[in-house]
Order: C-alpha cells, then structure tokens, then sequence
C-alpha cells in the first residue's frame, strides 16, 4: 500500500522480517505515519490469521488512531478497525484491527496467555515506557516462547533506543523508516530565561512571538492542566486565534475539538505530553515546548506518590518537535538555549522505576512469577520497591505467602488500584461511588477544605452543592466519575452499611491518622510516616481520619484529602489488627527509659498506660539504647583498666566500637536498675568489664599491666595507661632506698616525683640516674622550702617515709 507518508519505504522490509521471523522493532520519526500506516499494511499483506491488537499508552490516542484508520478505509470505528478502552469499546465480528490501551491486553493475556484469536501484537509509542507496555511486553514474550511461536509481536518507537529491545527479543530485526513528512525548523531562545521568571509568564511570552512570526495552528506543551489555565489566562493574541486545551482529565468531546481542524481562525492548542504520542493534531503548523514534564515519583518508604516538575529528556524534546511537521513545513520554538540542550538526559525514566509497583506485584502473583524472574523486563522491579508492594497486598488479603489469594484474583479482575479494589470487593456496590472518586483527580478546587465528604455530597447531587456551597465542582470530572461508578457497581456483588470513612479506612490501612498532642494539626498515620493538615481546615481539629491523598513528600506530607473516622468505626473494620502491646524504649527527649501499655493499630497509639511492672531484663534492654545514646562514660579506674588490657597481646577487643557493638553481651547483665541518663551518670561499668575476662586473663593481666605500683611504703598507687609509657605519681621521699628502677612487665615506669605539697619535682625513667644527678639541685632547693621533711644527701641509705622529721627535744 502506498501513502504518500515517509513509512512506506519501511514497509517492504518490516513486512519481510515479521514473515521471516515473527517478531521486529520498527524506529520511524515523529510523523512517519507508522501508528495509523503499519497496521493496516499487516493486515493487507494477510501476515496473520487472527485480529491485529495495537496497544496505545493514552485513551485519546487510542480511539483518533482507530477513527483515522477507520476513516482512510471508508468506514466508521467498529467495523474493520475498532477500539477499547476503559468504558468503552466499539468492535464487531467484522474487527481484524483492534486498538487497545496498554492495561487491556495485560487482562487479556492474564485471562488467556495463548491469546486466541489475535495474531499479532503491535507495541505503539513504547519509547514512553509505561508500566504497562513494560508488562505487557513481558507477558506477551513469555506466551510466545511457550504457546504462541505464531504469534507476531511488533515494537513501534520514535525515539527509544532500539538495540536493548532487539536484544529483549531474540535479537529481533530492527527496521528504520528515515526522515519525517516535512521538515521542521527548530528556533532556540537567544539567552536562558531568568530563574526567578514564572514558567507560565516566560511561556506566555514564547507563544505570542511564535504566533507573530509564524502562520497555522501552534501547539504549546506545558507540564499540567494549571499551567494550561494560567498561560491561557496571561496571552494576549490576536482575535483570530482560538485556544484550545489539551489534557487528560478532559471530556473527549473537548479532547476531539482540539485536535479536529479549525472552522476558522488560527487554533493554538495549550497540551499537556498527552499530545507527544501518535496523535495527529490538525492544522499544526508550529510546536512551543516549555521544556518540563510532570512526572509520578514514588516513594515506597511512605507508600505515598507525588508529582514533580522536571526538564524534559532530549527524547521528548524531539518527539514534540516532531508534532510540527505532521501535515506541512513546520517550526519549533523551544524555552531553552541551545547551550543548554546539552545538559538534557538522552531519555525519561521509565515508569517501573519510578511508580507505585502494588499493581505490578498483584499482576505478576498472578502470572504466577512474584519476582518477575524470567520475564522480559527491559528494566527489571526494583526488588525492594516490589516487596513493599507485595507487603501492601498481604495486608490487604491478596497476596498469603507470596502467592495469590482468591481475594487477590478478584482485585485482578477489577479496573481499580488493588487498595481501592480491595475497598470495593469487600463493601460491595455501595463503594463504587468512593472508588471512582478517588481514582480519578480531585473535582474540587484546592481552596476547598481537604473532607473527603464535600466530593461525595457534590457526586451526589452538584446543582444541590453548588447551591449549599461557596466551591465550584468540576462538572466533567464529575460527569466521568458517575459513569465509571455505575461501571463498577455492576463488578462487585453484595452490600455492605460501611460509611464513607469505614470504606476508605479498607483502602489506605497504612494511612489511618491519629492528631498529636499541640496545636499544629500534625498526624501520625499507622504505616509510621506524618502527614500535615492545614490549621484553617475543618478537619484541623479532628482527633482521627484516614488520609486517602497527599502531596507525597516522603517526610512529612501534606494532606490533600482525608476523611474523619471514630475509633468505633475504625475497630469494627480493623479490629483484628487493633492490639495491646508492652513497649519498653529508650526516649531521647526524656533520657530515660519509658515502659507503656499500648493499644496500637499500626504506628497510632489509641490508648496508652504505665507499664508498671516491666521486667528487669526488657527495662535493661530498653537502657541498652540509652547506653548507645549517651556513651559508655567510663570512670577513672575503668579507663585506666581498659588501657591496661589493650597492652596485653591475646585479650579481648575492649576498644570503644567494639564494645558498642556487644553491649548486649557484656553490659546487659550488669545494668540493674539503671534507667535514666542520671543513673547512667553514677554507674561503673569497671566490674562490667572486669567480667568479661575469665580467671587466668585476669592473672596475666596483673602479671603484665598492674593496676597498682607497690611502694616501698607497702602503699599501692595506681598505674596510669593512657599515655605512651605507663606512669605513676608518688612522693619523692617515699622512693628512698630504691636503688633499680621499677618496670611493670618489660617497659619501664614513667614516674613522676612529687614535693610534700603533691606538686611535680621531676619525671623520670630512670630513678637511680636521678639520685646520682638531678636530686642534688632537687635537695637544694626543696630544703628551704620544706624544711620539716627529709632531705638526706644520700638517698640510697636512707629509709623510705611519708612522715615529716621529728620535732627537736621529741
């Protein structure tokens, strides 16, 4: 078949590979023609018996693709060409070409892994990475190797690396199609934009040059719906130009008239990467790329996900670039230097390595590969990410030892997130209302108090709400929820009287909130991590909620929605989690150790008591803690012990690390009643110490490293170990007589001889040297001054003492 599009080239040689060896990567630019061309040349070239599925990452995407494909062979959606997303399909027995966003197939695959009926597989756009192309890819490789030989799988990209993928499959063939439909020029700012300039106003400014230079329909990709509001409130272009939003959350009858062709006018298109993929958007002459991406960051430490802002990969710069030359010679404008490009990452993160995996990790259970071990993975789970995940779905039921539970087969089946699954298989229809509201964006304002109840009451009557009520509810995020509410209802049997609060606390078991003691509405939610309410909000005061949407920052979050919830609600669907435990731990703030009786549901505290009779050994343990909080603080005599033993050869490691290290087994025996910071003050760990040597250590410590110098007074002084000889410190006269200088094991002692004022006179390490030489001047001077105490001129002769001389006349 002949198009005229620069994918016809490519043709012959795809089609030559997938006959040859069922499988191919095809690499075509931006506007190669390759999402609406290839599939229908599959299907003229009688490749395959079975139905063609393309899978598309975006709804929108997916059903422009069919209708266009549709349209080329004169027929409407449904016929030869159709289409499925969620709440909607249109396909018939005449269907050979199927159109589906990515999660379809995973269900498909998950229900019948042989795939039968379908002969080919074509992965649209999969340089977007999804977690679902991820997946399904996976999964549709494994069915291949063991059921499907037949079956032809088909990588489409326009700007993915190509080689890991080939590799991926087999080294499958890698086919290119080179060059776009029409060439784009691509202009760059002539100096950065200043960092204290608004992205919105900098944008604004780059749109309105853009339309005064150049003629057709601008395309302008910002990174969300608020950006799109205030860049299309702050342009000023001429009255023939029409703006036109592009967002996901949009109704499709407002998504259709941004990309259907103007009536009249010049139409620029204010887009979030919604418009990246293949859609053709008509009249598009001219692209802006404000040059940032909104992306989900996962943290799996919270459970909790936020969005970010950050620079757009080279790979998305050109996939937008591209969105100019579709239909005509088009331009680019670009909100960056062309110095600055450098500093682009080459690709976006893939979605695996940055998403909530829980969904993923229910998936897998049920393929029956947990890990995703084998499975064709471009970029494996992180493990420790997927086993959060799979610690999530054990406490929701779905998953008992790894492997998948019947509840857990049943939350594969619905459309939903597994928690907000789980929340609807047990509550029953009554909680489809609940399920669609939070998996969809928030259809109230952010100036609107954080209760989750307010969006119930506009869901259920919003001409009622909007009388009652100073907010606004977005009427077409309303409009999807009801139509996704009924679609659910219809997948659950039974009912039960849960409330709203019950419901939701079914669904985040983890974010259940209990409000600390102050005045900043500040919570501790049961998975262990704080949330923040805003002092104004009408909940600020309330003692327990359960947050079902944050901000997502990892430390402390801020609460987006929320729900009040009493303790007797919270007991009647989380009882048996709800338990007494004995707690006995160090506290910092308090330097003591704290023993209390909890009822605890998680990391809340529902009800707290005084432990008072904590045994001795749980309050020691608890004390170790304030041991490695405090320091071990030795006294005198501990130090000069330990300084002792690490001059030994062959005894045990008493260096400071290493007894921190083994407090438990030296220390703990020995704590007592040791409690508190101050009675920590007044405890000796010497005897501790002195334990950890057996009865032939201890003699051979005495033997080499004495604790005590015996004088010739018979009077014991103790042995200092800390400096670089051991020393001790005694009076002068007290050595008379001492004609060897003493040594303890081999090295000698440094001595330190003290006046009878204990003041230092002389250091020696060699004591008779220092009678023959230095005492002389030493008698000399000490005479005068303390002429009561002997001064004998030879102090070898003489007798050691500590007495002064006796009186005259005594």
């Amino acid at each position: 078949m002949k198009t005229g599009l620069p994918i016809d080239d490519a043709l012959p040689p795809l089609l030559a590979a997938l006959r040859a060896e069922n499988r191919a990567v095809l690499m075509a630019p931006p506007g190669a023609g390759k999402t609406t061309v290839v599939p229908l040349a599959l299907l003229e070239a009688g490749l395959c018996a079975g139905r063609i599925l393309m899978l598309e990452p975006r709804r929108l995407a997916a059903r422009a693709a069919a209708e266009r494909m549709a349209e080329s062979l004169g027929e409407a959606a449904g016929q030869t060409v159709g289409y499925r997303i969620r709440g909607e399909a249109k396909v018939s027995k005449l269907t050979r070409i199927e159109v589906v966003t990515e999660g379809i197939l995973t269900r498909m695959l998950q229900s019948d892994p042989s795939l039968d009926g379908v002969g080919a597989v074509i992965f649209d756009e999969f340089h977007e990475r999804s977690l679902n192309a991820d997946l399904g890819l996976a999964l549709t490789w494994e069915a291949v190797q063991a059921l499907r030989e037949d079956l032809l799988v088909l990588v489409m990209s326009a700007t993915l690396d190509a080689q890991p993928v080939a590799r991926l499959l087999a080294d499958a063939p890698v086919v290119r199609s080179e060059g776009r439909a029409f060439p784009v020029e691509t202009r760059w700012l002539e100096r950065p934009v200043d960092k204290k300039a608004r992205l919105e106003q900098a944008a604004a400014a780059l749109v309105e040059q853009a339309v005064a230079e150049t003629g057709g329909g601008v395309l302008v990709f910002l990174p969300g719906e608020g950006e799109i509001r205030r860049v299309a409130s702050t342009l000023r272009l001429p009255g023939d130009c029409r703006i036109r939003p592009l967002y996901g959350a949009m109704p499709f009858k407002d998504q259709r008239a941004a990309i259907a062709p103007a009536t009249e006018g010049r139409k620029v298109v204010l887009a979030t990467s919604i418009a990246e993929t293949s859609l053709t958007i008509q009249d598009i002459r001219v692209v802006v790329d404000a040059g940032r991406a909104r992306r989900a960051r996962f943290d799996a430490g919270s459970g909790m996900s936020r969005l970010v802002t950050e620079r757009v990969s080279k790979a998305e710069a050109e996939q937008r670039r591209g969105r100019a030359g579709r239909v005509a010679e088009g331009t680019c404008y670009r909100l960056w230097t062309k110095g600055e490009e450098g500093g682009l990452p080459p690709f976006p993160p893939a979605e695996i390595e940055a998403a909530d995996l829980t969904g993923l990790a229910l998936e897998l259970a049920l393929w029956g590969s947990a890990d995703g071990s084998g499975l064709a993975f471009l970029t494996p789970p992180n493990p420790g990410v997927l086993g959060e995940a799979q610690a999530l779905l054990t406490q929701l039921g779905a998953l008992q030892d790894g492997k998948i539970t019947d509840h857990g087969r049943r939350l594969a089946r619905l459309p939903l997130h597994p928690r907000l699954g789980h929340m609807l298989s047990v509550s029953g229809p009554g909680a489809a209302g609940l399920a669609a509201l939070l998996a969809e964006r928030d259809p109230l304002p952010f100036s609107a108090p954080v209760d989750l109840c307010l969006r119930l009451e506009a869901l259920g009557d919003p001409r009622k709400f909007a009388g009652r009520r100073p907010w606004t509810a977005n009427r077409g995020v309303i409009e999807r929820v009801r139509a996704e509410a009924r679609r659910l209802a219809r997948m659950v049997d039974g009912d039960t009287a849960l409330s709203p609060a019950q419901m939701a606390a079914l669904a985040y078991p983890d974010r259940v909130g209990l409000r600390r003691p102050g005045d900043d509405p500040r919570y501790v939610l049961s998975g262990g991590k704080g949330a923040v309410l805003d002092p104004a909000d009408t909940l600020a005061a309330t003692r327990l909620i359960v947050v079902t949407d944050t901000d997502g920052n990892p430390r402390e979050a801020k609460i987006r929605q929320a729900v009040a919830i009493s303790e007797s609600e919270l007991r009647e669907v989380h009882g048996d989690q709800i338990r007494w435990e004995d707690r006995c731990n160090w506290s910092k703030r308090d330097r003591r150790v704290i023993a209390r009786r909890q009822e605890v549901f998680g990391a809340v505290v529902l009800d707290d008591r005084v432990w008072k009779d904590a045994p001795a050994e749980v309050v020691a343990r608890a004390m170790l803690e304030g041991v490695r909080d405090l320091g071990l603080r030795p006294s005198d005599a501990a130090k000069r012990f330990l300084a002792r033993v690490a001059l030994v050869d062959g005894m045990p490691d008493m260096s400071e690390a290493a007894l921190m290290e083994r407090l438990e087994d030296w220390l703990l025996p020995h704590l007592g009643k040791v409690k508190s910071a101050e009675d920590w003050k007044r405890f000796d760990i010497l005897n501790a110490l002195r334990a950890m040597l057996d009865w032939r250590q201890m003699q051979r410590l005495d033997t080499e490293a004495p604790a005590h110098f015996t004088t010739p007074m018979n009077r014991k002084v103790p042995i200092d170990y800390s400096g670089e000889h051991p020393s001790i410190e005694v009076r002068l006269q007290e050595m008379f007589g001492v004609a060897t200088h003493p040594k303890v094991g081999h090295p000698p002692l440094r001595i330190t001889l003290l006046n009878p004022g204990q003041k230092p006179v002389q250091t020696t390490m060699d004591l008779p040297g220092f009678w023959a030489s230095s005492y002389g001047d030493v008698r000399k001077d000490m005479r005068g001054r303390y002429p009561k105490h002997p001064w004998p001129e030879d102090p070898l002769e003489a007798d050691p003492t500590l007495r002064a001389k006796p009186r005259k006349g005594r």
